[in-house]
């Protein structure tokens, strides 16, 4: 083959499955791991990265060891009976699990502060000669992007932006890229396509810019993922795989090209996206966020990963063929909730990546990767809801035979990140079961058998102190240090060093408020992924992205209430203990109005035009950025189902999206000729979504439906009211559509 794909992947029969086409994997088996020819690669410097990295993890492991050993030693002296009564060793165990959770994350933070101040990390793959030459014509390169019912102008102004800049960039011709839809939804589905012709056509990009709805929808994004690899996969050397908001730059890719083909045993090189491009309250104190902190915590994570690093699904370039030869995802067996699907699969590529012998990379230092955030606090918890349960569901890989250690601790984080929740709930329960226990129940003075002295429970207030200061510092330390490397650089892009100084207090204190909410929805969480028991976030589509005060009531109301039950009988029982729990409490009870205000799109604006929370993509957009941002500021209407009915160019080109078959059955033109009957006699209104997809999905049904339309107008005044509002309000030639049907 030629190396190009065909001109419609549309059309394209599926390639045949060959020995590079991917197979379920099990976990379960027998026998050493694959080793795939990328061993054949090793060298005296990736022998040293290897152990580099077994030194440094067990670096790690003493200090967070250590350092929870210590803590756990001071919070039994903290307590009345000093960890000698059941309540007390359970409230131990928790805290050691917790402190360890906290002390991990502190170590990770300040080994990313070390290699900033040095200026990098030696063992950094962005180091390798990746050089400037050009790329070898035989490294084609698929840049991929799964979409299902998105935004169609951010999905389309963000390619356009890639495209761009890669043709800038001089390396165009080494790129095609691939628009995979699972849409749904039938305007969706006619949007994605009219802004895909349109987008060939502005650009010049037919033969390289590529759509393709798919019609099963298996699996989700992996199974999109990997359909596309039966299907094309063999003809590219490498894949980008990219999400509904990711931009990234020219240079970015065409290095990410470079260092792949400069590290031959290099499986998957992941990117660190920076976030950018919301304006609402809460996304722009999270892209600060991510943008002064998140830099600490990638290189960290490089710091103690080396080769066997994270893979987050996105932003990220893959060698495609040991990845279709041995991350292709099989089903989880057993009938439980955490049986089935692998959901998060990007965890377990990386795993199945690494397990095969090659390695996997976090390019923490390569500029030019971009995302966007949720814009409120209810729809990152949506995202995180359902990460909750894929990361549940990769506990059980934890112990698969032939994983890598180090992917091993990257499932258990995955679990920790959302466990961590419930078990922070229940220590604060527990702790408040304590107080009043101690104060409702009379102290017992001889807890062990003989004992010759008696023992005064009573709290260690002193010891509490150092302790909670102790825990206060590792939370807020890597915040500070991340803060003083860029004050110490002139705080250029952040609006100067007081408007940073201010806006880093400012995600402070916002921050603090938000954690307890986010603990008790991620408890909710874990329950009902553990449970079975699932709860259906929808709420109406907003196009400002703010949160309506009833929905807040709803997800919030009973937040509120329980803060104000606890805070009061924490008060009835002793007055000084609701000290220590009111930033929890009080956060609780704030959390309905915080929700709300933390969504306006006003009230970031009005900081942003303070020069609060303002980031240098901000201060300064690179050119790709810019772009999206010119595009998304022209709202721009896509024709809808109705429009691919009666408007007879989106007709003809919704036809043309996909081939006629050249002979079919009786029974279905019969099918046919019957849903064309029905969709014309009760018009658009009464056709369910997934009848409106079947009508896209045959194009000889569509072009009769919309004879059948043109034919007699006075028939189709359902059809004619479903176009003229929109038509009108955006002035198309409704008058002149209508003397077409009288015709």
């Amino acid at each position: 083959m030629s190396g190009r794909v065909p001109l419609n992947p549309i059309s394209a029969p599926p390639l045949k499955r060959t020995s590079m086409a991917p197979r379920a994997p099990v976990f379960g088996q027998r026998g050493k791991p694959c080793v795939t020819a990328s061993t054949s690669h090793s060298s005296g410097s990736r022998a040293a990265w290897h152990r580099a990295g077994a030194m440094r993890r067990s670096v790690l492991l003493v200090l967070i060891t250590g350092q929870t050993a210590l803590a756990s030693y001071f919070m039994t002296g903290v307590l009345p009976y000093k960890g000698g009564e059941p309540l007390e060793i359970a409230l131990l165990a928790l805290f050691a699990v917790l402190f360890a959770w906290v002390s991990a994350g502190f170590w990770t933070a300040m080994a990313g502060f070390a290699v900033l101040l040095a200026g990098g990390d030696r063992y950094a793959i962005s180091r390798s000669a990746a050089g400037s030459g050009p790329i070898d014509p035989a490294a084609r390169t698929a840049l991929i992007m799964p979409i299902c019912n998105e935004n169609v102008q951010r999905v389309f102004a963000g390619l356009r932006a890639t495209y761009r800049s890669l043709e800038r960039s001089g390396t165009l011709e080494r790129f095609d890229f691939f628009v995979l839809s699972d849409s749904d939804d039938p305007d969706t589905r006619v949007a994605e396509s009219k802004a895909w012709l349109d987008l060939c056509h502005e650009l010049g990009a037919a033969g390289r810019l590529f759509y393709r709805w798919r019609r099963h929808r298996i699996k989700k994004k992996a199974g999109n993922v990997a359909d596309f690899c039966r299907r094309w996969g063999r003809n590219y050397r490498y894949l980008v795989v990219l999400d509904a908001d990711s931009v990234m730059s020219g240079h970015c890719l065409s290095t990410l090209v470079r260092l792949m083909e400069t590290n031959p045993s290099a499986g998957i090189i992941q990117t660190a996206p920076r976030a950018t491009g919301r304006e609402t309250l809460y996304a722009r104190m999270q892209q600060f966020a991510g943008r002064v902190y998140g830099p600490l915590f990638t290189s960290g994570m490089h710091y103690w990963q080396l080769g066997e690093a994270h893979y987050w699904g996105h932003n990220a370039i893959i060698r495609v063929a040991p990845f279709m030869e041995h991350c292709a995802l099989g089903r989880l067996p057993g009938r439980g909730v955490l049986s089935g699907e692998i959901l998060s699969h990007d965890f377990v590529e990386a795993a199945l990546m690494r397990r095969a012998g090659w390695a996997v990379w976090i390019a923490y230092d390569l500029p030019g990767s971009y995302e966007e955030m949720p814009p409120n606090l209810l729809d990152e918890l949506k995202r995180d809801r359902r990460w909750c349960r894929g990361n549940l569901i990769n506990a059980r890989l934890i112990g698969a035979h032939g994983v890598h250690p180090a992917h091993r601790a990257v499932f258990m984080t995955g679990v920790m990140a959302y466990v961590a929740a419930p078990l922070w709930f229940l220590f604060l329960l527990l702790s408040t079961v304590l107080l009043a226990v101690h104060v409702l129940v009379p102290p017992s003075y001889f807890v062990q058998p003989r004992q010759l002295f008696p023992l005064w429970p009573e709290w260690n207030l002193a010891w509490a102190v150092g302790l909670l200061s102790a825990t206060a510092l590792l939370l807020f330390l890597p915040k500070l240090a991340a803060v003083a490397l860029i004050l110490g650089r002139g705080a250029e892009g952040y609006g100067g060093r007081l408007r940073f100084a201010g806006s880093a207090a400012l995600e402070i204190l916002l921050s603090a408020l938000l954690a307890p909410v986010r603990m008790l929805f991620h408890t909710q969480f874990v329950l009902s992924a553990l449970t079975g028991l699932s709860e259906h976030w929808r709420s109406p589509p907003r196009e400002d992205a703010q949160t309506p005060w009833a929905e807040a009531v709803r997800r919030h109301g009973w937040h509120s209430v329980l803060g104000l039950v606890w805070a009061g009988v924490v008060y009835a029982l002793d007055p000084s203990f609701l000290r220590w729990l009111l930033p929890v409490l009080g956060a609780l009870v704030v959390s309905i109005p915080l929700s709300v205000y933390s969504s306006r799109v006003s009230a970031g604006r009005r900081l942003r035009e303070g020069g609060i929370f303002v980031i240098p993509e901000e201060a300064d957009p690179p050119a790709e950025l810019a772009e999206v941002s010119a595009i998304m500021r022209r709202a721009r209407r896509f024709p809808k189902f109705v429009e691919a009915v009666v408007d007879p160019l989106t007709n003809a080109a919704m036809c043309a999206m996909r081939p006629a078959r050249a002979s079919e059955p009786a029974a279905s033109s019969a099918r046919r000729l019957e849903r064309v009957q029905r969709a014309s006699r009760d018009g658009p209104e009464r056709l369910s979504a997934r009848e409106c997809m079947h009508l896209l999905s045959d194009p000889a049904a569509l072009a009769r439906l919309h004879a059948e339309v043109r034919r007699t107008f006075a028939v189709h005044e359902a059809w004619r009211r479903s176009l003229e509002p929109p038509a009108a309000k955006h002035g198309l030639p409704v008058p002149r559509l209508r003397r077409s049907y009288a015709t």
